[in-house]
């Protein structure tokens, strides 16, 4: 009896699927950028629940109202579900719908703009959120008068990130859509 393991390992043949891992390295960036997310979320939670941070956005309104929401629910769930989950899930899709179909996705140009817009568009949201929270809620211990002269940049920057994710939505809808496009027809 040899004790060498090389007679038990097993080397699969060079198939078709050797070039796989070429063609989804464009999928790394995706997961990447889902794990960020989960960790700034982590340590978003982790930091809003240590008490002298929770009194204050609890003294700011969150989760209620006032300035204290923006970080406490909206840029928390923004940055775990959106940066986290959605894209991990377009990673999955993009990486089934050829496995599924046995065709490949309709645009690796339509998946590379659903990745680039929806990760500045929900970058942007979570930042945006976070320093008009801190900022807004800082004013609203000391100054609360002067909130509405930096309010009303509050939205103007929030339309704009949230325009730049819906457009990487978009982009990962119709690449889906059109990806399996006639699917059922022959069926």
């Amino acid at each position: 009896m040899s004790n060498d393991l090389s007679e038990h390992t097993h080397t699969p043949s060079l198939s078709a699927d050797a070039q796989e891992p070429k063609e989804l390295r464009y999928l790394a960036k995706f997961l990447i950028f889902s794990v960020v997310s989960f960790f700034v979320g982590t340590v978003h939670g982790v930091l809003q629940v240590i008490p002298a941070i929770r009194a204050w956005l609890d003294s700011i309104g969150s989760p209620y109202g006032g300035p204290g929401h923006m970080i406490d629910p909206l840029a928390h769930a923004h940055i775990n579900l959106v940066g986290g989950v959605t894209i991990l899930g377009m990673a999955i899709t993009y990486y089934l719908i050829p496995k599924i179909t046995h065709k490949p996705i309709y645009s690796r140009s339509m998946a590379e703009h659903s990745f680039w817009w929806s990760a500045c568009g929900v970058s942007a949201f979570y930042i945006s959120l976070m320093i008009f929270g801190i900022w807004e809620g800082n004013l609203w211990l000391t100054n609360p008068e002067e909130i509405p002269a930096i309010h009303r940049f509050y939205g103007p920057v929030i339309s704009i990130a949230a325009t730049a994710l819906a457009i990487g939505f978009w982009a990962y809808l119709a690449n889906v859509l059109l990806s399996v496009k006639g699917l059922y027809k022959n069926s």
